[in-house]
C-alpha cells in the first residue's frame, strides 16, 4: 500500500528550505498540502481590515503557485494547495480522514495557543491511527537546544547568545532540499479543484493599503526585500538605529509568517560575518535574540500575561485614560513618539529603535501598563511576533530578561535628538512641524514665543503640548520601582 502524508501549513509560507515539506516527500510517495483561513485566529481580530490578513492571503497564493510549479518542474502530477476555511482543527482532522493520509507533518510553533491546538490535532488525529509530526522550522536552536552548565535554559541574552553561537554550526544553516524529492508532490483531489481559492473578502476581510506599502507579499516578495538588503548587510551595525535611513533589513513579516527560511538568511550573515562583516554579525546578534525570545516563550508561557521576574508584578501601573489616548493618538508632545506611532498606524511597520523610544515612553514616561502596550502592538503590527513582541516589551518595562536595571529610562528628546538629528524622520510623519527649526524639532515646547510665531506653529492648537514633563516622569518612575525594595 502507498504511503502518503498532508504537511499543513501555518506560519511558513513557502515551498523551498521546508522542514515539514522536506520529510514528508522523503518519506511518502504521495504528499497533499493545505492551509486553513482559521477562523478561530481571524474571527478574533478587531477589524475586517488588516494587513496581515492580506499579506497571508497574498502569499497563500503564491504558495499555491510555487508548489504547482514544483511539481511541474519534477515531473509531478499535479502539487498544488488545498484551501479550508473554517476551525483549523476540525479541518485538519476532517482532511486528512478524507485523505485517508498516514501522517500528518507540521513545522513546530511556540505559542501557548498554538501548542495547545496541536494536542488537540495530535489527540484526534491518534484515535483516527494517523501519525502527527512536527519540526523545528521557524528558529535556529529551539527549547532544550541552547541550555546553561546546570542544564537550565537562559534567562540573559548575552550569555544565551556566546552558547547559540557556538551551536551555530553548518548542520544547523544547511537548507533542507525540497526540490530533490518534490515528485512525491500529489494533485489537489477533484473536489477541491472544483472550488476555487477564497478571496479576501470570501474569508471576511476587506483590502488595506498594503499594496501600497514596500512590503511585496510571498517568496518573491521576500527575495526582493533579501537581495536589497545583502548589500547593505555591512552597514546594518552604524545605519540600524536611524529610522530615517534604509538602514534594517524589512524582512521581519516575512520572517513571521516564513515565507523565506531563518536558516537561508543565518546562512548568509554568517558567511559575511566569517568574513569579516561587522553589520553582519550584529545583524546575526539580531537572529540570536529571535530564538532568545521563542526559548523564553516556550520555557516560560506565563509571559503571556505576567512579568518574567515575578516581584514585578507588584508594580502599581496607572490607568491614566488620558495619557493612554494621547499615546495611541498620537500626540504626547513629543515628535520621536508621535511619529513613530503614526508610522505604526499608517503602515503596520515601527522602527525597532521607535519600538523602545515608545515602550519605554508608555511605561517609564506615563506609568501605564506594558500588556496594555503589547496588546496595541499586537493589533497593528504586520510582523507581530508574540514571542518577539512580549519580550521586547518587559525589556523596555524592565519587567523580563534583561540585566540592565530598572533605572534604565530612554530620554525621548535625547534619543531624537542622536537617531533623528535632522528631523527627517519627524518631519514625513508630523508634518505640522515642518517649519520647526532643527535644533527645536525633538522639542518644540522649548522654543520662545517668537521662534513659534516665526515658523506659524501655535503649540496646544497645531500641535499638543507636552503630556508629562520627562524629568518628573522619570523621577516617578524611580521611585515606583524603588517602593517594590520595602
Amino acid at each position: 500500500m502507498t504511503s502518503s502524508a498532508l504537511v499543513w501549513f501555518r506560519r511558513d509560507l513557502r515551498c523551498d528550505d521546508h522542514a515539514a515539506l522536506y520529510h514528508a516527500l522523503r518519506r511518502h510517495a504521495r504528499v497533499f498540502c493545505a492551509f486553513v483561513f482559521d477562523t478561530d485566529i481571524l474571527d478574533a481580530l478587531p477589524a475586517r481590515h488588516d494587513r496581515r490578513v492580506e499579506f497571508i492571503h497574498a502569499s497563500v497564493l503564491a504558495l499555491d503557485a510555487g508548489l504547482k510549479a514544483l511539481a511541474a518542474e519534477s515531473g509531478a502530477p499535479g502539487g498544488g494547495l488545498i484551501v479550508r476555511h473554517g476551525v483549523a482543527t476540525e479541518c485538519i482532522v476532517a482532511l486528512a480522514r478524507s485523505l485517508g493520509v498516514n501522517e500528518v507533518l507540521v513545522n513546530r510553533d511556540y505559542e501557548p495557543a498554538a501548542i495547545a491546538r496541536d494536542r488537540q490535532v495530535k489527540r484526534a488525529l491518534d484515535e483516527a491511527g494517523i501519525v502527527f509530526s512536527d519540526y523545528k522550522d521557524q528558529v535556529l536552536l529551539d527549547r532544550n537546544e541552547v541550555l546553561n552548565g546546570q542544564g537550565l535554559p537562559y534567562s540573559v541574552f548575552t550569555p544565551y547568545k556566546r552558547a547559540w553561537l557556538q551551536q551555530l554550526d553548518a548542520f544547523q544553516l544547511r537548507p533542507y532540499p525540497v526540490a530533490r524529492h518534490a515528485r512525491h508532490l500529489a494533485a489537489v483531489p477533484d473536489a477541491d479543484t472544483a472550488g476555487a481559492m477564497p478571496s479576501l473578502a470570501d474569508i471576511g476581510f476587506e483590502r488595506t493599503n498594503l499594496a501600497e506599502l514596500p512590503l511585496p507579499a510571498g517568496m518573491a516578495g521576500a527575495q526582493t526585500l533579501l537581495q536589497d538588503f545583502l548589500p547593505r548587510m555591512a552597514a546594518y551595525g552604524v545605519a540600524r538605529d536611524y529610522p530615517a535611513r534604509k538602514g534594517v533589513s524589512y524582512l521581519s513579516t516575512h520572517l513571521r509568517f516564513g515565507t523565506i527560511s531563518i536558516r537561508r538568511l543565518a546562512a548568509q550573515a554568517h558567511e559575511q560575518a566569517r568574513q569579516g562583516s561587522e553589520g553582519a554579525q550584529i545583524w546575526l546578534s539580531e537572529l540570536a535574540w529571535r530564538d532568545f525570545y521563542f526559548m523564553i516563550l516556550w520555557h516560560h508561557p506565563r509571559v503571556v500575561e505576567a512579568s518574567f521576574r515575578p516581584e514585578y508584578d507588584q508594580v502599581q501601573w496607572d490607568e491614566a485614560p488620558e495619557l493612554w489616548d494621547a499615546w495611541i493618538g498620537a500626540r504626547t508632545g513629543y515628535p520621536l513618539v508621535d511619529a513613530a506611532m503614526r508610522q505604526l498606524h499608517q503602515s503596520g511597520y515601527m522602527h525597532n529603535r521607535l519600538r523602545m523610544v515608545v515602550a519605554s515612553f508608555l511605561t517609564k514616561d506615563l506609568g501605564i501598563d506594558w500588556r496594555r502596550g503589547e496588546r496595541h502592538f499586537a493589533e497593528h503590527l504586520n510582523d507581530y511576533d508574540l514571542a518577539a513582541n512580549n519580550g521586547g516589551w518587559q525589556w523596555a518595562a524592565s519587567t523580563g530578561c534583561d540585566a540592565q536595571p530598572w533605572f534604565r529610562i530612554f530620554n525621548p528628546i535625547t534619543q531624537s535628538q542622536k537617531f533623528d538629528p535632522d528631523g527627517r524622520f519627524i518631519r514625513r510623519y508630523v508634518p505640522e512641524l515642518a517649519r520647526v527649526p532643527d535644533r527645536h524639532i525633538h522639542f518644540p515646547a522649548a522654543m520662545k514665543p517668537l521662534e513659534l510665531q516665526a515658523c506659524g506653529l501655535q503649540l496646544g492648537q497645531d500641535y499638543p503640548l507636552p503630556v508629562v514633563d520627562h524629568a518628573l516622569a522619570r523621577a516617578r518612575t524611580l521611585m515606583r520601582f524603588e517602593g517594590l525594595k520595602k
